[in-house]
């Protein structure tokens, strides 16, 4: 991502780009003053973490930029558990060796983001199984829950909802809230963390832990920081809806889940109204680059420069120039009616949710089948004749190439990498055929 630090300090960048939700008193001037270290939570119920995370991952990297130490804190521990914020109901609990997975692939997710190398401030990855899975709970509730009183546990948004609801909320997961506190007074103890991030839905939880270290350790002794707290706001579209929900779904951080194309696709089509204000959230481009956008929108919203800034910034961080180049290219051969470069596989990400038409090998040996068929029976056509007169017109494609002869014959010499067919009628009507053996 391109940068230019031109903010005295990460809180003033922090509040321009609207990434700021809220933060403990004294916490503005001592991201100011010093040099700190800040853990952000990341919870492995899935192998993935999604752009839904992209907020709080870019809190890291701005943290990291100005010289502050960034930690991710991925939750082998509080995995076991299950975090109630944001659910109407109970998790289903996942098995160990599941968590330990998620762990490892979410570490790698990271990795784009994060300088691990720098010099002065290297990032870090934590898992909290290093501790919560040794720890006694007996001594536990002695040191740390006596700390807490089951009102302001009540109180908490993340569990007070669950209380309304005939479901209601089980001892385990009300209890997440004291291991997060617990994971924070842990850090503060082993590797001096003085913050804590998180999105909005954590800030009683963050407050939880700030409270018990200064219970436990007062408000900063020598060699030790005072405890601080800072929050993310949930990001909304222009039409109220949560971020990364509206558009298909949540693309995800995993290119084995997300192609490079369909993450560039999902920021390429936000909203005019999102665009400039997810370049602040989620790109390091300066104030100076992204008034040009505004002001590009603002003149030729047709153009979609911001979107593109957006989508082309986002995924090479995420994929690598490699990446950010196949999405691009993919999107180029589709849009532009020439898809004949591209391989099966793109293909197929492309036209995901097209329908899609079975064949097997005997029907395209031999003589093969008629284009004028395959077309009808994969829903290009509606009849032999009109397949034929849209051929005449010119509006019939097979693998990108246009089809002069509805009776030409189908083969398995045609299929893409021994095992896909395209057909596409006009601009935009695409059919996928696929072998079975």
């Amino acid at each position: 991502m391109t940068t230019d630090t031109e903010f005295n300090n990460v809180t003033e960048d922090l509040e321009w780009r609207g990434a700021l939700y809220d933060a403990t008193p004294g916490s503005a001037h001592a991201l100011a003053s010093e040099k700190i270290t800040c853990y952000n939570g990341f919870d492995p119920t899935a192998s993935s973490l999604h752009i839904g995370n992209l907020v709080a991952i870019m809190g890291l990297v701005r943290l990291q930029q100005y010289g502050h130490t960034p930690i991710a804190l991925v939750g082998g521990g509080t995995g076991m558990i299950g975090d109630p914020a944001g659910r109407a109901d109970e998790r289903t609990l996942m098995s160990v060796t599941d968590i330990d997975h998620n762990v490892e692939a979410i570490k790698s997710q990271l990795e784009p983001f994060l300088d691990f190398n720098a010099k002065s401030n290297p990032a870090q990855v934590v898992n909290n199984a290093d501790w919560l899975r040794a720890t006694e709970l007996l001594p536990f509730l002695r040191d740390v829950g006596k700390h807490f009183t089951v009102n302001t546990m009540m109180s908490r948004d993340s569990v007070k909802d669950r209380f309304t609801r005939d479901s209601g909320i089980s001892f385990t997961e009300f209890s997440y809230q004291l291991l997060q506190a617990y994971d924070f007074l842990t850090l503060y103890e082993q590797k001096n963390v003085g913050f804590q991030a998180g999105g909005s839905d954590q800030w009683g939880n963050i407050l939880g832990g700030v409270e018990l270290i200064r219970r436990i350790h007062g408000a900063g002794t020598e060699g030790r920081p005072r405890a601080h707290g800072i929050a993310y706001p949930l990001v909304v579209n222009s039409n109220g809806e949560k971020f990364g929900k509206s558009i298909g779904g949540a693309p995800t951080l995993d290119p084995n889940q997300t192609s490079p194309y369909k993450l560039y696709q999902f920021f390429l089509n936000v909203a005019d109204a999102d665009a400039i204000p997810y370049v602040k959230l989620f790109t390091l481009l300066n104030q100076v680059q992204i008034g040009g956008l505004a002001e590009a929108v603002s003149e030729e919203p047709h153009k979609r420069a911001a979107q593109k800034a957006l989508a082309e910034e986002v995924t090479r961080t995420i994929h690598g120039q490699s990446g950010l180049d196949q999405a691009l290219k993919v999107t180029d051969a589709f849009f532009g009616g020439n898809i004949s470069d591209l391989t099966a596989d793109q293909m197929e990400d492309v036209l995901e949710g097209s329908s899609v038409t079975e064949v097997n090998r005997d029907q395209l040996s031999g003589e093969g089948i008629r284009f004028s068929e395959l077309a009808i029976s994969a829903g290009a056509g509606k009849s032999g004749g009109d397949v034929r007169r849209t051929v005449d017109q010119g509006g019939m494609y097979l693998n990108g190439e246009q089809i002069t002869d509805a009776g030409r014959t189908v083969g398995v010499d045609d299929l893409l990498e021994g095992r896909l067919l395209v057909i596409r009628r006009g601009r935009k009507n695409y059919s996928l055929v696929k072998l079975t053996e």
